[in-house]
């Protein structure tokens, strides 16, 4: 089992992209918030992270990723994924242990808010470096295939870790870009400045669009398994929708109202 360690800013992006697709995440666990509502849930983080407003980023968003053909009941991921948090001293405050079933390996999204229930930062200094220590002492502790063993090749376990890492990196992306852009040319043009490389699938010889994938160094991902709503269809639909309420808007201050 190895961890990777991301922190951000935007909860309700975190939680939208770990928990939205019921089809690959199961949560297992969570306190404080209302699990059965991705956006609920992103919306009880922010209630409780405006205790300490200059606390910038307060998402502490973590992966374990196990060894591909591991198997654990939900229970022990439970647990795991309490201690995890534990030994990086994220307590008193709220998370969510989600499962993540979409990959040829299991995998455990955590989020959790690094400002406390009594207002206070959590120390997050050093905080991707202790998780992969938390990692290894949990590997041991639970008996699980370590990655450092001859028979295993510790790239292979890295490379499940980063490309899900490059995923959710690729969605947030998305998200902050589509809130500036109309078109899929000026989508590309800004995913381009963050390192991610736009395809585009073409029906048989035609120029009808069929498909979007993003690539982000070694990874590429189709659109609709970074989220449903960035498939073509989706985005191109989501751009019109910004466009229409942005002439609506536009018509109301017009007629002065």
């Amino acid at each position: 089992m190895i961890s990777k360690v991301i922190t951000g800013k935007s909860f309700y992006g975190c939680c939208r992209y770990v928990c939205a697709d019921e089809h690959r995440a199961e949560i297992l666990e969570s306190e404080g918030v209302r699990d059965y509502s991705y956006r609920h849930m992103g919306n009880d983080f922010e209630m409780s992270r405006q205790q300490l407003p200059n606390k910038q980023k307060a998402v502490f968003h973590g992966i374990l990723s196990f060894y591909p053909g591991e198997q654990l009941t939900n229970e022990a991921l439970m647990q795991i994924g309490r201690e995890y948090l534990e030994k990086l001293g994220i307590t008193n405050t709220q998370y969510v242990i989600t499962k993540h079933t979409d990959t040829n390996h299991l995998h455990l999204h955590i989020i959790a808010n690094l400002v406390n229930n009594r207002g206070k930062a959590i120390r997050d200094n050093w905080i991707g470096l202790r998780g992969k220590k938390a990692a290894v002492q949990l590997t041991q502790e639970y008996q699980l295939v370590p990655a450092i063993e001859k028979r295993i090749a510790l790239t292979n376990l890295q490379a499940l870790n980063h490309e899900e890492t490059a995923r959710y990196e690729i969605f947030q992306a998305i998200g902050k870009a589509l809130l500036r852009c109309k078109t899929l040319t000026a989508l590309e043009k800004e995913l381009v400045k963050k390192g991610i490389d736009v395809q585009y699938k073409y029906k048989g010889d035609s120029e009808q669009l069929q498909g979007i994938s993003f690539k982000k160094g070694l990874y590429a991902f189709k659109g609709s398994s970074i989220d449903r709503k960035y498939s073509v269809v989706g985005l191109q639909k989501t751009m019109q929708q910004q466009i229409t309420l942005e002439q609506q808007q536009a018509n109301k201050r017009g007629l002065g109202l």
